[in-house]
């Protein structure tokens, strides 16, 4: 993950300082145990600036409103009740060359500073610090005791100090290109490696920007360089600073690329945005939430093997205890057979060869030799009957059993074509899933303790294609979609499509009154449907559809579980049709 390096804190900065200050505190707002939202208004606008010290994405930039969601966090309450309704009148990075931000609170704009919230963005170190006038700590997002660190603690209580110095050189317009080649060229390394290492806030992310620019490869040593590679690599140093120090002319690019971010911006390669705020939340937000999706998918995934695995072993039990009693009437016709040759039984014996009644083909009758005849056939009768009563019990449960395993798969279905899909947008993917958690909850089958908030999700859409004559084409994206779009949705005119027998997407083919689709549109349907179905793999696959009014929902059913009648069937071909993923 790309971290944000001097360069990026820098201009981000910038363009908070010119927009939001000063600026008054409405609320703070903690949506997660690395991130803070600061809700501020100023004169003609309202706005939020995150704050995270996440191990990996620390940042400080302008975000979208957070959720409405309860915010339990003792770090937020604390915040909110020292800065509400202060103003922030300061936003500056007070060490040179270091990834340390302060912001200043005063009772209003111009008064003096009442609090500081230092912000230290620096990787797996990062922090959040709130310090009164004096620089004393109020409260910090992690104490460090001298336990933890012999070089700095931060305590509550104790004067804040800013992180330690680094001891290289920082770079300057000033400095000398000969002295620059001296500096950098010292002991022969990979080229971007030798840059780091020379001088203070440079990350490699930077320098392989820099250096790929002027067309060189960031990892040939130093000692290859020609004197005109030096020359050209030293006018492009000199460009990066005069960004970074504003002088005219020379301004911030910001680009969201293929793997991250670039706030320079002279590879033009990648996506141009208006600030560098939104590069740098834009690039985040899409990582957090493809690892938050990536994991949200795992807990899903796993809560329903461990579920499906319970169910289809009591399934198999009572299959097997059915299977059994398919003998019921064969115990039932021995003890009749033997009932009517009693005659032939004579103590001790262990099986009995009788006549079938109705076919003369012999029949072997096993016999308990310490019962008598009429004893065996009671025996017998009690084990038909006994067997006859475990189908009636059993039936129903393997039913009941059974429409678990069929819903079950089906939501299984709906997390593996989330997951299939997950080039598409990560947000609503990720809002895809939330909404499957909520339905498992509101089943039953993930505890109640996990109920997500509705602010937590926003609506989705179904997917939407279009098929050859034009008409619209919806597939749900979880049972939720699947009921809305069913029965909800769906018109008298248009026609219900679903995998037969086979766990995945309802699909409805949306008609024009008075337009009547043609067969090439219903084989598109019929390959879209068996696509997002579980035979996705399979080259034909069986899909029934019908008039949307001659589908139903059983009474109690789970959601989008329905039957179905008058359907016609078509075989879909999911390897034939292209989906834009």
């Amino acid at each position: 993950m790309q971290q944000v390096d001097f360069t990026t804190l820098t201009a981000a900065v910038r363009e908070l300082q010119a927009d939001w200050i000063p600026a008054r505190v409405e609320t703070v707002y903690q949506s997660d145990r690395y991130t803070l939202a600061l809700g501020l208004r100023t004169l003609d606008k309202k706005g939020w600036i995150a704050i995270s010290w996440h191990p990996q994405a620390a940042r400080i930039v302008l975000t979208d409103p957070p959720p409405r969601i309860p915010d339990t966090f003792t770090l937020s309450q604390q915040l909110r009740s020292v800065l509400g309704g202060l103003a922030m009148t300061g936003m500056e990075m007070p060490t040179p060359w270091e990834r340390l931000v302060r912001l200043t609170f005063a009772s209003r704009p111009g008064a003096e500073a009442l609090y500081y919230l230092y912000v230290e963005p620096i990787g797996k170190y990062s922090n959040l610090t709130l310090t009164d006038a004096d620089n004393l700590i109020i409260t910090t997002a992690h104490q460090v005791s001298n336990k933890q660190s012999s070089v700095r603690t931060i305590e509550t209580g104790r004067p804040y100090e800013v992180p330690p110095s680094l001891t290289d050189p920082m770079p300057s317009l000033e400095e000398s290109i000969d002295r620059w080649i001296d500096r950098v060229s010292l002991i022969p390394d990979k080229l971007n490696q030798r840059l780091v290492r020379s001088y203070r806030g440079l990350s490699t992310i930077l320098m392989n920007e820099l250096i790929t620019t002027t067309g060189l490869d960031p990892i040939q040593t130093t000692d290859t360089l020609s004197a005109s590679d030096w020359e050209k690599l030293f006018e492009y140093w000199q460009k990066w600073l005069r960004t970074l120090t504003q002088v005219e002319g020379y301004k911030f690019r910001p680009h969201l690329t293929s793997n991250g971010f670039s706030v320079l911006g002279w590879s033009n390669s990648g996506t141009p945005v208006a600030t560098v705020n939104e590069a740098v939340e834009t690039y985040y937000t899409c990582i957090l939430d493809r690892e938050a999706f990536t994991q949200l998918k795992h807990q899903l995934t796993q809560k329903l093997s461990t579920i499906l695995a319970k169910l289809r072993l009591k399934a198999n039990t009572f299959k097997t205890k059915l299977l059994e009693s398919t003998g019921a009437d064969e115990y039932r016709t021995n003890a009749d057979l033997l009932m009517a040759h009693l005659q032939d039984w004579t103590p001790g014996m262990k099986q009995i060869i009788l006549n079938d009644f109705e076919t003369g083909e012999p029949v072997k009758i096993k016999l308990e030799p310490e019962k008598n005849a009429i004893q065996n056939a009671q025996f017998l009768y009690k084990r038909h009957q006994k067997l006859k009563r475990a189908k009636l019990a059993v039936d129903p449960l393997l039913a009941e059993v059974q429409a678990q395993i069929d819903y079950l798969e089906q939501v299984e279905a709906s997390i593996l074509q989330a997951e299939e899909d997950s080039n598409n947008n990560v947000r609503e993917l990720l809002q895809t899933l939330l909404e499957i958690k909520k339905e498992l909850i509101d089943t039953g089958y993930f505890p109640a303790a996990d109920r997500i908030a509705k602010a937590e999700l926003a609506e989705t859409k179904p997917r939407s294609l279009k098929t050859p004559s034009g008409f619209e084409l919806l597939i749900g994206r979880n049972n939720r979609q699947n009921d809305l779009l069913t029965f909800k949705t769906a018109t008298e005119y248009d026609l219900w499509f679903h995998a037969q027998e086979i766990a995945g997407s309802h699909g409805l083919l949306r008609i024009t009154p008075g337009e009547v689709a043609q067969e090439a549109d219903l084989q598109f349907t019929a390959n879209a449907v068996a696509y997002y179905s579980r035979a996705r793999q399979s080259q034909a696959v069986p899909v029934v559809y019908t008039e949307t009014k001659h589908v139903y929902k059983p009474k109690g059913a789970k959601p989008g579980m329905v039957i179905y009648k008058h359907e016609q069937i078509l075989w879909g071909h999911p390897q034939e049709i292209e989906i834009d993923r």
